[in-house]
């Protein structure tokens, strides 16, 4: 279950440790969940050489916690793994910001995956794709046929669906098989099942099946999350008026992205900067959610574009919206595998992939507006300079307690922030 509260007030000035004990106990976490996200507990060896091939090692990334989430009336403390400065406080600062209009709210789709057919070397296009359509059923149980937890559970294939595409290869038909893999992320599954009725495709349509593969543009498997942020909670100083200039400048980043795929890619890229945190965090399928998501911005107006709309109310307010293919699951794969997966999604308390999914919806929306807010109005790089300059200081051979000098004298010097000034810093502190 979500935690009772994820208003985490001075969260970030208590030490690593400090922290951990406080999620632990509003997450009701096991020792041996506390165990992973202490680093003893990591990924072993053993289990790292079963999941890729040619093991060597494993690496680790921060894990930090984004707060003051309200989704569908729950709080709920999200685990981001990233190794960006600012992107887990950017999160949890606009999400504080949406308080007054009840925080987030979000509706997904149930689980369909497509798994998709490639069918060649066909005489009779249209009459193959008929064929098909009329062994739908027959189709349908055949891929049901073998006994899973998926159909026991009301999952498995649901529909089918034609689709005659022009290639350089020349036209081709390709299958759909709509399947409901439940709790699951269900690539396995779908594959499977495609594999499985191959051969009485072939001889529906007297033609040559070639690829059987999951599509990761998971189009029937869609997130939508909203906000509302009042001039107010978005301003500097309270007040209305610098909120309303603030909102003005917000929207005018937003129509840049929209209007320029160059804009788009970055602007994209900070709200999978929440997205792909949250995916790495939980054990998922982080490529796949990225490959779908900008497929999607492409495909849904014809040019790349902006994953998110924004826009004003008659109040004034901003209102702010993301619809994007998720498909994530909380059985099967790393996030049952990695011990620190598995801890963190233990954290986010979520009981179903389409919780999930919601919740890393409403996390995209919110980091999206805070990096057009930081643009309209401070720059991006007050803010994530605070953390890097620290990052820059042991680049530049600093230890121990002279990280934190040499990241405060940095950032009191007036100009830019560079390795060589860092370095100079850092010899002047040392001949002192």
């Amino acid at each position: 279950m979500p935690v009772e509260n994820s208003r985490l007030k001075g969260f970030f000035r208590l030490s690593v440790e400090e922290r951990r004990e406080i999620i632990a106990e509003l997450a009701g976490l096991s020792s041996e969940h506390v165990a992973a996200l202490a680093n003893y507990g990591e990924l072993d060896e053993l289990s790292a050489s079963r999941m890729i091939e040619n093991v060597i090692g494993t690496m680790s990334l921060p894990v930090g916690v984004a707060i003051n989430f309200l989704i569908n009336g729950a709080q709920y403390i999200i685990p981001f793994c990233i190794e960006e400065s600012s992107v887990v406080a950017a999160a949890s600062n606009m999400a504080k910001r949406c308080l007054a209009k009840g925080g987030f709210s979000t509706n997904c789709d149930d689980s369909v995956m497509i798994s998709q057919i490639q069918i060649l070397d066909l005489i009779d296009l249209e009459a193959a794709e008929q064929a098909i359509l009329t062994a739908k059923h027959e189709l349908i149980d055949m891929c049901n046929s073998r006994p899973s937890t998926m159909i026991r559970l009301g999952g498995g294939c649901k529909d089918i669906q034609t689709r005659i595409i022009d290639s350089e290869s020349g036209k081709m038909l390709v299958l759909h098989l709509l399947v409901d893999t439940r709790d699951a992320m269900g690539a396995n599954a779908v594959n499977t099942m495609a594999e499985l009725i191959g051969d009485r495709v072939e001889e529906l349509t007297s033609g040559r099946v070639h690829l059987r593969i999951v599509s990761n543009l998971a189009a029937h498997r869609l997130a939508r999350a909203s906000a509302t942020f009042t001039p107010e909670e978005l301003s500097n100083d309270g007040t209305r008026d610098d909120g309303v200039k603030i909102i003005d400048g917000i929207l005018d980043a937003y129509h840049f992205a929209t209007a320029d795929p160059y804009r788009a890619t970055t602007h994209n890229k900070g709200i999978m900067n929440a997205i792909s945190a949250i995916a790495l965090a939980c054990g998922q399928d982080w490529r796949a959610i990225e490959a779908g998501c900008h497929a999607w911005a492409s495909q849904s107006k014809g040019a790349y574009t902006s994953m998110t709309q924004w826009s004003k109310d008659e109040e004034g307010n901003l209102v702010g919206n993301i619809e994007i293919p998720l498909a994530v699951g909380i059985v099967g794969g790393a996030s049952k595998v990695h011990p620190a997966a598995r801890a963190n999604i233990e954290i986010l308390g979520v009981k179903s992939a389409k919780e999930l999914a919601g919740v890393m919806a409403a996390a995209g929306l919110a980091q999206n507006l805070g990096a057009m807010r930081a643009l309209a109005t401070n720059g991006i790089q007050d803010g994530h300079m605070k953390l890097h300059a620290q990052n820059m200081a042991v680049s530049a051979g600093a230890v121990n307690d002279e990280i934190g000098i040499v990241a405060e004298r940095v950032k009191a010097q007036m100009g830019p922030i560079t390795q060589q000034l860092v370095a100079e810093v850092l010899a002047a502190l040392r001949s002192e």
